[in-house]
Parts: C-alpha cells; structure tokens; sequence
C-alpha cells in the first residue's frame, strides 16, 4: 500500500536519533519495524510517498499514531528563530525529519535503562538477545520476537539476564519489572499523571537518574518536553548556551529540540572530528 506524508518524516532520521531499537534497515530507503505484536515494512518511493506492507486498517490504527503523524513537526521547527538561536536552528534543519516515536511504554521503560553508558549497536544487541530468550514469536515469522512483558523478564534468573549483555543494568530491569508484576505498578496510572507528577514517580525506580527519566518521559510516555541531558547534550549546552538555553521559548516542545541538538552535536563529532565540537559550529558550506 502506498501511504502519502507531507509533513517532515526522514526514516534514517528517525533510526540514528537514538529513540528505537527495533529497526533493521533494509536498505537505504526501507526499514522492518516491530512494535509490539506488529511488524512493518516501510520504504521511501519519494520526497513525500512510503510504500507499507500492511492493510489500510492497520495504518490507521496503528501506525499513524506510531509516528506521531497527528502532529506537525514543521509548526515546531517554526517556533526557532535563526537570528535568536542561530545553533539550534540550524540543528533543526539540518535534522528535519525526526519525529518523536509513539512507542510501548513498557518496551521504552526498559530500553531507557538500557540507554545507560552504552552506545546504540550494545542497546541493540541486549535487546534483541532478551526478546529471543523471553519474548513470544512473532506471527508468521520464524526469527522476530516481541518484546518481553513484565512477567517474562521477571520469571528470568540473573544468570539468563546477564547472558543477555545487560551489565550491572540486569538488576535494574528485574526490579522494575518487579514493581510491576508485583507490586501493580500500572503504565496506564503513570501515562494519567502530569509531567511533574510522573517525573516525581518515575525518579522512584530503582537505577534511573535524572537523564533515564527523562529519557522515559520523552520515549516512553511521549511527553514533548522532557530534555534529556547526556555527555552530548551537555556538550552543547556548555559549547553553545553558556548563558542558560530557553525552555521557555520552546515549550512544550522541548523534547523535539533536544533530539535536534543529539543528532546534530554528533553529526558534527562524526564529521568534523571532536575538536570541532569544543570550537567554532561549521560554516553552512562545510556540513
């Protein structure tokens, strides 16, 4: 089926900016995501048209609210002014295309844990070892997994975990997946409560400093605000806002931004080297 998306939509965008862990590029143009008990197929045919291998239904049902279509990414990079925030904006346009995921809160909860002290290739890896040891088989597949629920990750002993390349994380993912099962901590509750209040109990599980709960706030529980701050984004707040940066310009979209600035802030290290990072931002002819 053949799927029209005007507004900003880049998929190998979306796949580098640290958001999702269960995509496999195909090729240059197309991805097989698994969400949930779903599995697509999506392949760019041109600027604004997208192949899938899935029913109308499914799209509308699915999908669509996956990749947050519902809203309007370029009204967001709007709000940027180029004079004001000359970094950012060139962040923003540099990595249009980034969309903040609609994903399982449950799956995000765990994966944000996972994020800590590791790169993306190592995430990808545990996650994949985890879903074959504790997730149920796709339909119709022979190799794809969904991702473990609560009970499947808490029923594994720590032994099954640590074969899983969790590290020192394999306690935190057992516990969380405690307070769950046995404790009845609901994802339904959490996604009910205000920003504040779910920062309040999401700084309560156990393992999670302030950079994985707002990592959680943002993936797991779609909260566009939530800011993230890791080595890379305090690299640009110190480089680029040493007065303070203005959440208040870009409220309640704070979230997008940041994912702007972690994908650009390591464009520029993987281009320009790391010393380009603690210099000047590259001329608009050197990107």
């Amino acid at each position: 089926m053949r799927v029209w998306i005007a507004d900003d939509f880049d998929l190998n965008r979306i796949a580098e900016s640290g958001q999702c862990f269960r995509w496999k590029l195909i090729n240059r143009d197309a991805y097989r995501i698994i969400f949930r008990q779903n599995v697509l197929t999506i392949r760019k045919i041109s600027e604004t048209y997208y192949d899938v291998d899935c029913t109308p239904e499914a799209w509308s049902r699915i999908w669509q609210n996956y990749f947050d279509l519902s809203e309007s990414y370029g009204s967001i990079r709007a709000m940027i002014c180029r004079e004001t925030d000359p970094f950012l904006y060139r962040a923003a346009q540099h990595e249009k295309g980034i969309r903040i995921l609609c994903q399982d809160p449950w799956e995000m909860m765990v994966t944000s844990i996972l994020t800590q002290n590791r790169n993306i290739p190592m995430i990808q890896r545990s996650i994949e070892l985890l879903c074959a040891v504790a997730g149920n088989r796709l339909p119709g597949t022979e190799t794809m997994y969904a991702f473990p629920e609560p009970e499947a990750l808490l029923s594994c002993n720590e032994e099954t975990l640590r074969e899983c390349k969790l590290g020192y994380r394999w306690k935190y993912i057992r516990a969380l997946a405690q307070e769950v099962v046995e404790k009845g901590i609901s994802l339904n509750a959490l996604s009910a409560l205000s920003d504040e209040q779910l920062h309040h109990e999401l700084m309560k599980v156990y393992g999670a400093g302030p950079k994985v709960v707002n990592c959680m706030m943002l993936f797991a529980f779609h909260r566009l605000n939530a800011f993230p701050v890791d080595v890379w984004i305090q690299r640009v707040l110190q480089q680029w806002y040493p007065e303070g940066y203005p959440f208040e310009s870009y409220t309640p979209y704070n979230g997008v931004m940041q994912q702007y600035l972690f994908a650009y802030i390591k464009h520029i290290s993987e281009t320009h080297g790391e010393e380009q990072i603690t210099g000047s931002e590259p001329a608009e002819g050197e990107k």
